[in-house]
């Protein structure tokens, strides 16, 4: 049996595994008064704000205080907006932005950094494998479960990719096996740059074979097949999303269709934060109240909270 098929073969096993207990949180929160199949939270990505938060028009204490206002359940509090990224803050401004979180009802869902596993530069592949660690101890230390990175966006030929994608594995092998020492899993986010496809993702998680690794399901990154049925591919493997107002179909933005996308994730059995992000033109306090309105009326249409 060749490396793939074996990798699959596991894969599935685990899968077998997983949708087992997906089925018995199922039944367990269905016998829980006033909770529904699937134990969802909406969170609000900050990217949403990244013009205000870069410009320094909005600080981090103004974003947590839109969040607690609007009911959010948790911020996905990306680590480009901590000052002096991409270096970690001292422990003491990461515990007030816990605390705060917490006086606020907030949980910090998650973080991410920029880094590409891209370059065939092993000296600069290294750097972005050290700026991992670094900002995974720092989520440890914010009580965020989830870090998210990225694949790379150096140009790479199709004859090229098992080639790179090979010591990209290597190097997010590192990063998860130092995730799991902090109690952090390592997500990687489609992001129609290296990775594009639900095989591509499939391909690189299952290769990775960790219980520490997953995705971050960015709905509006698959670019080359049928959005909602790539999203179905790999829901299984998602530990936090990105829930865009737009979906990438064929090369053709069009708006989400969030009756189908939310069938697909109440179907699916999965459990955890729905973190929310609206980019573009526009107001962006405007935009994410009326999105995430729009997402909360679908849900509770479907039982869904």
């Amino acid at each position: 049996m060749n490396r793939r098929r074996w990798l699959k073969g596991g894969v599935w096993m685990a899968a077998g595994t997983w949708c087992t207990g997906a089925v018995l949180a199922q039944d367990s929160l269905k016998s829980q008064p006033g909770r529904s199949a699937n134990n969802l939270k909406l969170s609000l990505n900050a990217y949403s704000f990244n013009a205000l938060l870069t410009k320094g028009e909005m600080s981090l204490d103004e974003l947590l205080g839109f969040c607690a206002g609007q009911g959010f359940q948790g911020l996905d509090l990306t680590a480009y907006y901590f000052p002096g990224y991409p270096d970690v803050p001292e422990d003491a401004f990461l515990y007030e932005v816990k605390r705060k979180a917490h006086r606020l009802g907030l949980h910090i869902s998650g973080t991410g950094v920029r880094n590409d596993f891209t370059h065939s530069d092993k000296s600069k592949r290294d750097k972005d494998i050290q700026l991992v660690k670094n900002w995974i101890v720092a989520a440890a230390k914010l009580g965020a479960p989830v870090l998210r990175i990225f694949s790379g966006t150096q140009p790479v030929a199709e004859e090229e990719w098992g080639k790179v994608a090979d010591w990209m594995i290597d190097d997010i092998k590192s990063c998860v096996a130092f995730g799991a020492q902090h109690g952090v899993l390592v997500a990687l986010q489609n992001h129609n740059d290296f990775i594009k496809t639900a095989d591509q993702v499939n391909f690189v998680v299952e290769a990775v074979d960790s219980k520490w690794f997953g995705l971050v399901l960015d709905i509006g990154s698959y670019s080359q097949k049928e959005p909602y049925e790539e999203i179905a591919r790999n829901i299984n493997h998602a530990v936090s999303w990105q829930i865009k107002e737009k979906v990438n179909h064929f090369g053709k933005e069009e708006d989400v269709d969030l009756e189908k996308l939310m069938r697909i994730i109440k179907n699916s059995g999965y459990h955890g934060y729905l973190p929310v992000e609206t980019l573009g033109a526009g107001d962006p306090y405007e935009k994410v109240k009326l999105f995430l309105s729009r997402i909360r009326d679908t849900m509770k249409y479907h039982g869904m909270f």
